[in-house]
């Protein structure tokens, strides 16, 4: 047998792996137990203490460092109780992943023995090298100091891997110099610039600007899972994140019987698990359930307070990947790891309270919801001006692959408000809203269900910025992405909007403010209205449509990431303190060298396989041809197989001057562009030969059987 039957031989040996059902999971007692979370720090502290702690968390008050001794003590007491023996300060460089480095909490004592001690000191402050990430030059290779300054808001918790616990601790990472090197730096910084101007606004209608301000995110997150005896014969997997060849099966998606399926026994199992961990540590884990695709799934958590869904997005990420290796699987977060069916994105859906008032929450007449229509006006405005940056978000060489595809919004930025919202903004347009469509009862028909409230406003998959009812989804982020950086930009722009709203309407005298609101809010309509959309975003005319309207479409990842270094962009952020543009800059470098690295590393891995991994097996069967060609030439019958032994040739051919092609293109260090297209060349003429080839040659498993065998 080749190496895809073996494989296929193992699966069955490998997948009986069956989750630990002996008892029921006990929610009050077990869940978060491994997160040093508000309950934890309350058993663990001292009452002035946690009184202390609980201030920044949950107020923002800055953290009294006379607190920290006593923080740190609590804290390695509860992780060494829980099997930790190391510490780390964790944190998001700009690779794109997080970064930990280990140290234990073992001293040497003066008597040949050890004592434990974790310090205040270690706790707020650690130093990584700086050097070794990347930072857009912002860091030479010789300036290696580098810092992490914990973060309080999101609780430590315990990481747990092959066994092995280890205490992990929220941080940002600076340089020496004190450049921002991290995506939870400018998150924070997002996160306090918005929540100073919703007060502002609040503050405008007459209710108080001394609430907390809470930015909330619910991510769900797509992935993949294959088999790992597959994953560990696709070098393109394992190096890249996606099959660089592979064509379809004859049956994939087509059928949509995947979607909301029944969930197989082993997939269940993990997805179990995958729950359990995630409770483990705190994360609000609620909806799983399969994708479209074949062998695409997604999850789902409750809502929480932005930079801890960020965090544990990340923490979700690795626990996936890690559970996923228990279960003999792989976990694949590449936004399209199998070209022509669905990719997998993470939906951001983003909203903003005060106090206990959600600031998109339409109520039941929104057109009587003041605060509610500035708040959405002032969205309408933040994306119409700032689609290029929310583009720059999401931009990367793997949703260069999805955006604009079957699954995903186009890369054209625009908004679906939905037929009630339109409405209203169409009268407010003209002069003022007055009437709010209701929704209405959907009729089933049958004499034992009662009929069924309906929604205001459908849903608009095709839309890359949909309002949901409370919440906007931004839908264009993905899967592989941290949430950081869209959010970054949300917020930033929907301050923008709230400051100077807040400005204009603090002008107005109280007499004049109705009439100030209406002026100020149609103004806002019809010079950005042309940013709604509430159409089909697939259909090939809205390219056309939003030309005309002016909407940019920067398809690709250099495309959209041009804007993080335009001067007007720079000074916005300047403005409002998230970046500076020595920051800015370095992102752009950085990110714009990251899509060049990825894209080299698939060429001259597309190039490699080629040549030492298909070409011999296609030249394994053109002798079989040929051999039987010469068979029924030697016997003086008719040569069934000359036409299509001649066909056969061609498409050698076309894979050899294709390989020569790319060959060139990587030795003269060619555009990226040039390496995509000659990429996609070489894939082209192997997934031609792919279904040419006799089955047990063929080397690298197919997609039927990476799709459909777990």
């Amino acid at each position: 047998m080749n190496a895809r039957k073996t494989a296929l031989a193992k699966i069955n040996e490998d997948s009986k792996y069956v989750s630990d059902l002996s008892k029921p999971y006990d929610v009050d007692n077990e869940y978060g137990t491994d997160s040093f979370s508000i309950r934890a720090m309350g058993d663990y502290l001292s009452k002035p203490i946690y009184k202390k702690l609980l201030e920044t968390i949950e107020k923002g008050v800055p953290l009294d460092p006379a607190v920290a001794d006593d923080v740190a003590h609590a804290m390695k007491i509860w992780a060494m109780q829980k099997g930790a023996t190391h510490y780390t300060h964790w944190f998001f460089p700009l690779t794109g992943t997080s970064a930990e480095k280990h140290d234990s909490f073992i001293e040497p004592a003066s008597d040949s023995k050890a004592i434990t001690r974790f310090s205040g000191k270690n706790l707020i402050m650690g130093e990584p090298d700086a050097s070794s990430f990347p930072s857009g030059g912002l860091r030479s290779t010789f300036e290696a100091r580098g810092y992490t300054a914990w973060d309080p808001t999101s609780p430590a918790y315990i990481k747990r891997v092959g066994g092995v616990a280890t205490l992990c601790i929220p941080t940002v990472f600076l340089s020496y110099t004190g450049e921002v090197l991290d995506k939870k730096t400018p998150l924070l910084r997002s996160i306090q610039v918005l929540g100073k101007q919703a007060r502002r606004l609040v503050k405008c209608f007459g209710l108080s600007a001394d609430s907390k301000v809470s930015v909330t995110l619910g991510a769900e997150q797509e992935y993949f899972l294959i088999d790992k005896n597959f994953y560990l014969l696709r070098p393109d997997l394992m190096e890249t994140g996606r099959t660089l060849f592979g064509s379809l099966p004859q049956k994939h998606q087509q059928l949509e019987d995947h979607y909301f399926g029944q969930i197989k026994p082993r997939i269940l199992n993990f997805m179990h698990d995958v729950d359990l961990e995630l409770w483990r540590v705190g994360i609000p884990a609620k909806t799983r359930h399969n994708e479209v695709a074949p062998a695409q799934f997604e999850i789902a958590p409750v809502f929480e307070e932005l930079n801890l869904a960020t965090d544990h997005n990340i923490m979700m990420m690795e626990i996936l990947r890690n559970t996923a290796e228990k279960h003999g699987l792989a976990c694949l977060l590449h936004e399209k790891p199998f070209a022509g069916i669905n990719g997998s994105g993470k939906h951001n859906n983003w909203s903003i309270s005060v106090g206990d008032r959600n600031l998109l929450n339409p109520g039941t007449n929104p057109h009587e919801n003041a605060l509610f229509m500035t708040a959405l006006c002032a969205v309408i405005e933040a994306v119409d001006k700032h689609s290029d940056l929310l583009r720059s978000a999401t931009a990367g060489a793997g949703n260069d692959h999805r955006l604009g595809a079957n699954e995903a919004p186009p890369a054209i930025i625009s908004i679906f408000l939905g037929e009630q919202l339109a409405d209203i903004i169409d009268q407010i347009e003209g002069g003022g809203a007055k009437s709010s469509k209701s929704g209405k009862m959907l009729k089933i028909g049958i004499d034992t269900l009662p009929p069924l409230s309906c929604d205001a406003t459908d849903r608009n998959r095709t839309s890359p910025f949909a309002f949901t009812g409370n919440k906007f989804e931004f839908r264009a982020a993905g899967s592989s992405q941290s949430c950081s950086t869209p959010n970054i930009v949300l917020n930033t722009i929907v301050a923008e909007a709230f400051d100077e709203i807040a400005t204009k309407l603090e002008k107005l005298s109280p007499e004049n403010f109705h009439d100030g609101l209406q002026k100020i809010l149609q103004d806002i309509v019809k010079k950005h209205k042309r940013v709604i959309f509430n159409g089909d975003g697939y259909k090939e005319n809205w390219k056309a449509e939003a030309a005309k309207r002016g909407l940019p479409n920067l398809a690709t990842t250099p495309e959209a990431l041009k804007p993080l270094i335009d001067p007007a962009n720079i000074a916005f952020f300047e403005k409002y303190g998230v970046f500076n543009e020595c920051e800015l800059k370095s992102r752009y470098e950085v990110f714009m060298e990251e899509y060049e690295k990825k894209i080299q590393i698939e060429a001259a891995l597309t190039l490699q396989i080629s040549k030492t991994t298909i070409l011999p097996a296609v030249v394994k069967y053109a002798k079989t041809l040929g051999d039987a060609a010469a068979t029924f030439i030697a016997a003086k019958i008719d040569n069934p197989i000359a036409e299509s032994f001649k066909v056969y040739s061609e498409h050698v051919t076309n894979l050899v001057q294709a390989n020569s092609k790319l060959e060139k293109v990587l030795a003269d260090k060619m555009e990226p562009k040039y390496k995509i297209e000659a990429m996609n060349a070489v894939r082209a003429a192997v997934d031609t030969l792919e279904k040419e080839v006799d089955d047990d040659l063929w080397p690298l498993p197919k997609y039927s059987e990476m799709l459909f065998v777990y």
